[in-house]
């Protein structure tokens, strides 16, 4: 077969376009890549079906990418998710504070993060705050821990009592105390306290659901300990952590 200088050129310069980004370079094979020399001219001019064959060779499809990405997707979520839960179970867990139960000490909307691995491996002291879950409303209480297991608490005239003995409490806003005057807190008869049961109670007693209306708290009912005040930021800062 008579081959013309233009068939040539013009074999050449198809074979060009596949290093002039004609083509997608990610889904191409390098390693298959053609060496054009005189042989490979002669295959292009003799068998008219070359060119189909090498772009079908150059162009392999990526099958089932699509569910390839939506598995990746899935198992970054999920790993997202068990270390989320980790943390919230075992290190700290975001608290934020609804209401003015604790008022002054954290303010309505004050967002942060409790405790977990502290009150896991540590006791509950008297005057720790203590986030408490309430199952029978699910809900959390955010409250200050004032009666200890095996004590015998009370209150008279505003004034704490464990095992018959006074006892200040010195996280008190006394401006504040004084301003509710009288109505700040209420007697509370004396009662004594389970071998897992703690007494507590909001710092804003006027407005303060707690062991008053609930009764005490089992000690499972109690999630972590502490809070650390990201918001507001006037308020940051650790509060019995």
């Amino acid at each position: 077969m008579e081959i013309s200088e233009t068939q040539v050129m013009q074999t050449l310069t198809d074979a060009d376009e596949y290093d002039s980004g004609d083509f997608d370079s990610e889904e191409y094979d390098y390693e298959d890549d053609l060496d054009l020399n005189e042989t490979s001219v002669l295959e292009r001019l003799t068998d008219p079906d070359l060119d189909e064959k090498i772009v079908k060779k150059e162009r392999k499809p990526q099958k089932n990418s699509a569910f390839r990405e939506v598995l990746s997707f899935l198992r970054d979520l999920a790993v997202s998710m068990a270390v989320i839960l980790l943390i919230c179970n075992f290190v700290l867990r975001p608290v934020r504070v609804y209401g003015d139960s604790m008022y002054p000490t954290l303010l309505n909307g004050a967002i942060g993060f409790s405790n977990v691995i502290g009150f896991k491996t540590g006791e509950l002291k008297r005057f720790d705050i203590a986030i408490i879950y309430v199952e029978e409303k699910n809900e959390y209480l955010v409250k200050r821990v004032i009666g200890l297991p095996g004590e015998t608490l009370s209150y008279r005239y505003g004034q704490l009592f464990i095992n018959g003995e006074m006892v200040d409490e010195p996280f008190l806003d006394q401006a504040y105390v004084e301003q509710c005057g009288q109505y700040f807190m209420s007697d509370v008869s004396e009662i004594t306290l389970g071998e897992d049961e703690y007494y507590c109670l909001g710092d804003n007693r006027p407005a303060s659901s707690d062991s008053r209306y609930y009764g005490p708290f089992k000690k499972e009912q109690i999630r972590s300990k502490g809070v650390l005040v990201l918001w507001p930021f006037s308020d940051f800062g650790l509060h019995t952590w």
